[in-house]
């Protein structure tokens, strides 16, 4: 396999968190900070938050007293905080009672072991001597406690929970465009970051941690939000971070291979997305286009709605076409009745996104019929994005990290290619290293040049990861394999995918989509796949360069 040199690679108004922002519709560019805590919080008593837990035996030890916010994160306490000391793989947050008094904090949440460390900071001298609500799990209970500290936000608004391996970032914005287009204000939460409105904030995580996820609720609520769609991961639905959320609509898109460095197997992994289906939820969509969705839809309450582009189902398609440039419509067949539908994104993964919105939106009270066409035409930053600057080949953008992702990627953009298909692929470091050679089979059995490359390779060698993909490749006889080569550094390898395409040809860059950096030995590099391959088809001369 051909290999070039690798490359290097009280109250919010008080303080507002310092994560990075970007504009709702431009990449990279810093816009007003957007305050993550509600300007006004009523003080509550931490005899009112022991109560709350008591039914895991949760009680206060030390004098009562009230608080205005919470945090995980002792750098990111306020003044009046309540400081969660949670245990953790590195250490318990106890340790760091310190700095969270120094920041403000008036009382601490955490476990017998964090009683313990605490004790011991006292009998030093070194920590001041707070009162505590002790709890045997307390991270079990922290979304509740987050939510009465906010007033329990999600009370007033109509929270849409999206969960499952792919789909959940697509289905959110396809429904943002169709409660927009309804004249409903609307919050987005999930992997691209947070949408109050068109004022955006990108998060840490595709779900935050409950304190942050209930501050983030509230100012919604303070700021007239109405519907709030969010993704929901399994590794938040575990750790409990969407606790005290009330869930209008819990929605399910699909179960394939991922995380498995997190959770035991797939079973597992299917176990924690149920979480957000055992009644937390007024409302059950389920797509049952997979084992694990008909599994799920066994197992729900009677009420749950079945959403398929494959089966009969409450809601199912026919007649779907696909136009030239890749987009597709269909027929909806629905309780909404029937009507035309479309997706402007490609793929027939999409199409069954579209339908799973289109039912969501019916649930949350639009009829769909009147917004189908807003639907059609959204698309989503990173997922399918055609980059354009003037060449005579599709370029594609997409975040597809796992094999399942990767292989939909490519058998949807097959029939747009009209000469050879052509794919840059990386692993993530860090990460669910199972996956890796299935990765490098799977695109090296749909794909006709395959490109292995670096994506974020985090804490791990580089070469190490690429290894590991290349080693799947030759699980894929000669004869149907795909044209290999490594090329460590990301931005030489688009380069030289741009460099290989011709009339007719498709480039997919994918696995980092919407990210605006790389990860390399806990430094995050400026890079963006989106510009780098505009910037690249300039640089060779396979393009103009836009504007």
């Amino acid at each position: 396999m051909p290999t070039e040199q690798q490359g290097q690679h009280p109250e919010t108004s008080r303080r507002s968190l310092a994560w990075t922002t970007v504009t709702a519709q431009g990449r990279n560019r810093d816009v007003e900070p957007l305050p993550i805590r509600p300007h006004r919080v009523k003080p509550v008593a931490l005899s009112r938050l022991a109560a709350v837990a008591a039914h895991i035996g949760a009680r206060l030890i030390g004098v009562d007293r009230t608080v205005t916010g919470v945090s995980v994160a002792s750098s990111l306490i306020n003044p009046g905080d309540l400081f969660a000391a949670l245990p953790g793989s590195a250490g318990h947050g106890a340790a760091h009672l310190d700095e969270a008094v120094s920041r403000g904090a008036v009382a601490v949440l955490t476990d017998r072991a964090g009683l313990d460390l605490l004790a011991v900071d006292r009998a030093s001298g070194s920590a001041t001597d707070l009162p505590a609500v002790l709890v045997e799990d307390p991270r079990a209970v922290l979304g509740a406690i987050s939510a009465e500290v906010y007033d329990h936000p999600s009370h007033r608004l109509n929270v849409i929970g999206i969960t499952g391996t792919s789909g959940k970032t697509t289905t959110s914005f396809l429904v943002r465009a169709g409660l927009r287009a309804a004249g409903r204000a609307t919050g987005l939460i999930g992997t691209v970051g947070v949408y109050v409105g068109d004022r955006s904030v990108k998060t840490p995580f595709t779900t935050p941690e409950a304190p942050q996820l209930q501050a983030l609720l509230a100012v919604m609520a303070d700021d007239g939000v109405a519907e709030v769609a969010m993704e929901v991961s399994s590794h938040a639905l575990r750790m409990g971070r969407v606790g005290g959320i009330d869930f209008g609509v819990a929605a399910f898109t699909n179960l394939s291979q991922d995380h498995l460095d997190f959770h035991h197997d797939m079973a597992d992994y299917f176990e924690a997305k149920a979480i957000l289906f055992d009644g937390r939820a007024r409302r059950e969509l389920i797509v049952i286009d997979d084992e694990w969705g008909l599994r799920l839809a066994k197992r729900c309450r009677p009420g749950r709605v079945t959403v398929s582009t494959t089966g009969p189902a409450d809601w199912s398609v026919r007649d779907v076409r696909t136009l030239p440039g890749g987009s597709t419509t269909f027929t909806v067949q629905s309780p909404a009745g029937e009507f035309e539908a479309g997706c402007a994104i490609p793929g027939r993964y999409n199409v069954t996104n579209t339908l799973l919105a289109l039912a969501i939106l019916h649930h949350v009270g639009i009829e769909p019929t009147t917004v189908a066409a807003a639907v059609a035409d959204a698309g989503v930053r990173g997922r399918m994005e055609r980059v354009l600057a003037g060449q005579e080949f599709l370029a594609v953008v997409d975040y597809s990290h796992k094999p399942a992702g990767v292989a939909g990627a490519l058998q949807a953009l097959r029939p747009l290619t009209a000469g050879r298909l052509i794919i840059v692929l990386g692993c993530g470091g860090d990460r669910d290293r199972a996956k890796r050679p299935m990765m490098g089979e799977v695109a090296a059995r749909e794909a006709d040049v395959l490109i292995v490359t670096d994506d974020n390779p985090r804490s791990e060698q580089a070469a190490d990861i690429r290894a590991a993909m290349l080693a799947g490749v030759t699980a894929v006889p000669i004869a149907d394999r795909a044209e290999v080569f490594e090329i460590g550094d990301r931005r030489a390898a688009i380069e030289r995918a741009v460099t290989l395409a011709g009339p007719g040809d498709t480039v997919l860059v994918a696995g980092k989509g919407h990210e605006s950096g790389q990860e390399v030995a806990g430094v995050m590099l400026p890079f963006d796949d989106v510009e780098v391959v505009r910037e690249s088809i300039g640089a060779t001369g396979n393009g103009v360069m836009a504007p």
